[in-house]
């Protein structure tokens, strides 16, 4: 079985996000008031396995191992069938 999968990663609280900061500062000098931006990165994939469970196990396998950093980052993830 096929499934659709969203990781969506983001740094911890505690973790400072620049990237994030720089974001907040532009959006205030363009007028709007955001506060507390956070910059992450969604990675969608399509991934074959037995069922939703086997699914989410890989998934977060890959996760732990590449595509997120745990020490600095956190993660979500979405399965889906198509």
């Amino acid at each position: 079985m096929i499934f659709d999968v969203v990781v969506n990663v983001s740094l911890k609280e505690a973790v400072l996000d620049p990237a994030g900061q720089s974001t907040a500062k532009v959006l205030h000098n363009m007028g709007y008031l955001a506060e507390n931006v956070r910059i992450g990165k969604q990675i969608k994939l399509q991934l074959e396995a037995a069922n939703v469970v086997e699914a989410r196990e890989q998934v977060n396998q890959m996760a732990e191992r590449l595509l997120a950093n745990p020490v600095l980052e956190r993660y979500d993830i979405v399965v889906r069938e198509p």
